[in-house]
């Protein structure tokens, strides 16, 4: 069995579709805003390795909210690793972009500096730090701008807004690498499993969607590829403000990821295949 927690989550949402053997773990059977849950929950069900794909992910609520988001993001991850590591099992971490400072514009490699902008980046980061700590076998999973058919994302926010307006002003100076679901969650079976075999593979590992885009050129490609009759306005960060600052710079270097087999997806096939399952071209 395979414990993943997040179940209404896209990536554990993912997960679910790929694998028979995969047993979700929610917020109404396991709060993992409480303490000591998250282990008591792998102690329990003594897994073949733990996927957490669960996550505070209000990057501008955290700004009001830190212990929360440092309880979810940073403390249950550190227990999960902690439990997994008492049982001798494999455990991925999903993380995120966010915990680099978003300077430049070369790729961010996993052994780059981290420097978080925001309280959600930093409770991220404290994260990784807690799993790498716990002494077990892991593997920290970075990715960047994640959609899906499921839960709240770019892609469904735009194909939302399009169903009453034909301009739209986007972000042009973030550049990043959207990153559908299923991919990831591909990627997560597959990390785990090679984990089970060889424990020396643990590490940070980074996986985003290619080819590296704006905001502005993903929602282009959103509506060109649904059929979507809207204009897209490039605007800089500045002239969308937010309560959390955001990085312009969430290219990942993701050349490690061949210890695993694994090559960057291709961000717009995925898109094609979501917009199919949401039915949304016109």
């Amino acid at each position: 069995m395979i414990l993943v927690f997040g179940q209404s989550g896209q990536v554990a949402q993912e997960i679910a579709r790929r694998s028979q053997d995969a047993f979700l773990l929610g917020r109404a059977t396991c709060d993992i805003g409480e303490k000591g849950a998250a282990r008591a929950a792998i102690l329990d069900a003594e897994p073949r390795f733990v996927v957490n794909a669960a996550a505070y992910t209000a990057v501008d609520k955290a700004e009001v909210e830190p212990d929360l988001a440092f309880r979810m993001n940073s403390a249950a991850p550190g227990e999960m690793a902690k439990a997994c590591a008492e049982l001798n099992i494999p455990f991925v971490h999903v993380s995120t972009d966010y915990v680099f400072d978003g300077s430049g514009t070369t790729p961010f490699l996993p052994t780059d500096p981290t420097g978080p902008l925001n309280t959600y980046g930093r409770s991220k980061l404290e994260g990784e730090e807690a799993v790498r700590a716990a002494g077990g076998t892991y593997a920290i999973f970075r990715t960047s701008w994640v959609f899906s058919a499921h839960g709240s994302n770019f892609v469904k926010t735009m194909l939302r807004l399009s169903e009453t307006r034909d301009h739209l002003t986007v972000v042009a100076d973030q550049i990043g690498g959207p990153t559908p679901a299923a991919d990831i969650a591909g990627a997560c079976l597959k990390i785990a499993e090679n984990l089970e075999v060889d424990p020396k593979l643990s590490g940070t590992y980074h996986f985003a969607g290619a080819p590296d885009v704006s905001w502005a050129d993903f929602a282009r490609e959103i509506f060109a590829q649904a059929g979507r009759d809207v204009t897209v306005e490039d605007i800089p960060t500045s002239a969308y403000p937010t309560p959390a600052e955001r990085p312009k710079n969430s290219r990942l270097n993701c050349d490690t990821l061949s210890e695993f087999g694994l090559e960057r997806p291709d961000w717009r096939l995925g898109l094609s295949r979501v917009l199919d399952e949401l039915g949304a071209r016109k």
